[in-house]
Parts: C-alpha cells; structure tokens; sequence
C-alpha cells in the first residue's frame, strides 16, 4: 500500500454541550470529542474504525484552540493518527479499520 495520509482541522467551540460538565471552570476538550473527530475524518474516506489499539493522550486542548488530526495508513487495516495543537502533541496512537 503507498503512503497515504489524511488531514483535518479541529476546533471544539467552547459553547459545546458536552464541556458544561467537563471540569466547569477550567474546561478541556474530552478525549472521546477527539476519538470522534478522528472516527469522522476515517468516515468521510468510507472507513469504519472498529478498534483502537493504542492511544495516548498527552496534553491538554483547550474548547477553542486550534488543531490538526493527521492519520497515516500503515497497511490495509491500520492507521496511526498524531492530533498536534502548534508545536504540542496533545494525542497519537492507533486505530483499526474496514471499509465503510
């Protein structure tokens, strides 16, 4: 399989329903808000993401802030995905797929 990689904008509005609850006050973008965004950006190329091996959340996204979802395919049924906001890595890991 080549190289194939696919991009995406994220942006979680600070008005988003789910962050009322998520640390009221201070709120943090969820890490199931950044799962979706990813199983979305997989959906719209007719990928069904059906496990996640491995996954590391390892900053903070502020509601508002600006990222970048990147996924790579590493072979038929396996992609690696970095979400980065400027220089931070704020999550990376790996999902798994079939055809949507």
């Amino acid at each position: 399989m080549s190289a194939r990689i696919l991009r995406s904008a994220l942006c979680i509005a600070p008005t988003h329903a789910c962050l009322a609850g998520h640390f009221p006050g201070r709120p943090l973008v969820p890490a199931v808000l950044l799962l979706d965004a990813l199983a979305a950006l997989l959906e719209t190329h007719r990928l069904r993401m059906v496990g996640l091996p491995e996954a590391k959340f390892l900053a903070p996204l502020v509601p508002g802030a600006s990222a970048e979802l990147e996924i790579e395919a590493i072979d038929a049924t396996q992609w690696r995905f970095r979400i980065s906001h400027a220089d931070t890595l704020i999550a990376r890991g790996r999902v798994q797929v079939v055809p949507a």
